[in-house]
Order: C-alpha cells, then structure tokens, then sequence
C-alpha cells in the first residue's frame, strides 16, 4: 500500500506564491512516478504536472507551465509543488498522485494513477 499525505494548501492573494508537499509512506517511493492533479466542483480532475523518480523528467499542463515547478525529496519521501503568481483560476483542491514503477511517461490521465491522497484546498482571491 501507498500512502499519501498533502498539505500547504490555504488561502493567497492573486499573484502570491504556495508550495504544496506530498509526503509518502508505504511502498518504495523512489520507484514512483508522482503527479498532482487539481479539481474544482463540479468538474472532473485536471492534471497538472508529473515527475519521474528520478526528478530528471517533468511534464506540465499548459494552463501552468512557466508558474508552477514540480519536485521531490526521495531522501525525505515527498513531492513538492511550488506554485507562483497564482490566479483566481489556480482555485481548486489539489490532489496528489502516485503510480509505481520506474519507466518514465508523462502520465496525465486520472486512471493512470491507482494513489492519490486526499487533497488540499488552494483558494486565489482577486
């Protein structure tokens, strides 16, 4: 079993930063595949980003590309995701994700991960 464990969402003013982190227990993380994905009511989950276990490979949604940068920690078991000059838009609960295995793709499909924790609550005022 994989467990995963989010926190550092909150509130932000439009233009502000966050960091998400991701903390990982259970099976090996160094061999995971890591993604966050975000969902607002009513609409299915979007992906975000994704990392290799290495961290030599990232892979972005367009809507954060340029603002937003993915990484992890495998001596400390977690993914991080660092989240600048957010807008009202950026507003969602953002999940965390994991899919074992070391051969690297940009998964971006919600199917694609069998983990997810259970997410933290980003809000963007304007």
């Amino acid at each position: 079993q994989v467990q995963l464990v989010e926190s550092g969402g909150g509130l932000v003013q439009a233009g502000g930063s966050l960091r998400l982190s991701c903390a990982v227990s259970g099976r090996t993380f160094t061999r995971s595949i890591m993604g966050w994905f975000r969902q607002t009511p009513g609409k299915e989950r979007a992906f975000v980003a994704t990392i290799s276990w290495t961290g030599d490979h990232t892979y972005y949604a367009n809507s954060v590309k340029g603002r937003f940068t993915i990484s992890r920690d495998n001596a400390k078991n977690t993914v991080y995701l660092q989240m600048n000059s957010l807008a009202p838009e950026d507003t969602a609960v953002y999940y965390c994700a994991a899919r074992l295995g070391s051969g690297w793709e940009p998964y971006a499909a919600e199917y694609e991960y069998p983990y997810w924790g259970q997410g933290t609550q980003v809000t963007v005022s304007s």
